[in-house]
């Protein structure tokens, strides 16, 4: 089973290549955080989470979920970061995780893919976007075929610098930079609820034909990203970015 869970496309797109190449099921893991689905969920072979990376570990939500979820069958579990560059220690706390689960923890691989962060950083253009996904396509068959063939990931690096990212950088980041406030809707904004139906944490709600951002938001950047007016905006820091997603 590979379960997955996408803000802009990029791990969805890891994801369905991972998938078809194993013959496994996909599960989107948004939808069922969405809507707080945390009944069991059953395979004999083998269980893929692909997420991408939040300040070098796995999404918090992300986590969340696996912690309160039941999953029944197999205890081998394999973990594919999609990232802008790096994911620093995050197998330290993937680890941890496993041990809480009594999962067989197989390995984390990072896919390198474009960046979508526009709350903080340029994302790439078109061509240099298509160029880093093409780049991206053997390292995805590489971590399906050692998936496929029953093997652990290769040890991912672990410095003093990958530490202090993906520890007190990672918690910074969460209670400094992860706020809804800065989210506004201009006049492009033609209330089609696109932007409420794709948050993963209910976090968006229409009034007055316009989105009001609550409080609880994990920077996915879905509702910038996907709003196909460009209406969204993050404070000053997006404005006049390129925006991306992958379908």
């Amino acid at each position: 089973m590979v379960l997955y869970f996408s803000g802009t496309g990029n791990s969805r797109f890891v994801a369905r290549k991972i998938s078809l190449s194993l013959g496994d099921e996909l599960v989107d893991l948004g939808k069922r955080i969405r809507e707080g689905d945390i009944s069991t969920l059953s395979d004999e072979k083998r269980f893929v989470f692909v997420v991408p990376t939040y300040a070098w570990r796995i999404p918090h939500l992300v986590e969340k979920f696996i912690e309160k979820a039941m999953f029944d069958g197999t205890k081998k579990v394999w973990f594919v970061m999609t990232c802008g560059g790096e994911i620093g220690n995050a197998e330290k706390y993937l680890l941890s995780l496993c041990e809480k689960k009594g999962f067989e923890y197989m390995g984390v691989y990072p896919v390198v893919m474009p960046e979508n962060y526009v709350a903080m950083f340029s994302v790439p253009d078109e061509k240099a976007s298509v160029e880093i996904i093409k780049s991206a396509e053997p390292k995805i068959q590489n971590a399906a075929f050692l998936i496929g063939e029953n093997k652990k990931f290769p040890q991912p690096r672990n410095n003093l610098y990958d530490r202090f990212m993906s520890g007190p950088v990672n918690q910074i980041f969460y209670s400094v930079f992860v706020k809804a406030d800065a989210f506004t809707a201009g006049e492009k904004c033609i209330g089609c609820k696109k932007c409420e139906k794709l948050c993963p944490l209910n976090n968006i709600k229409i009034q007055n034909g316009r989105p009001v951002w609550g409080k609880n938001c994990t920077h996915c950047m879905a509702c910038i990203c996907l709003c196909a007016e460009e209406a969204i905006e993050y404070g000053k820091k997006s404005q006049g970015k390129r925006r991306y997603h992958l379908d």
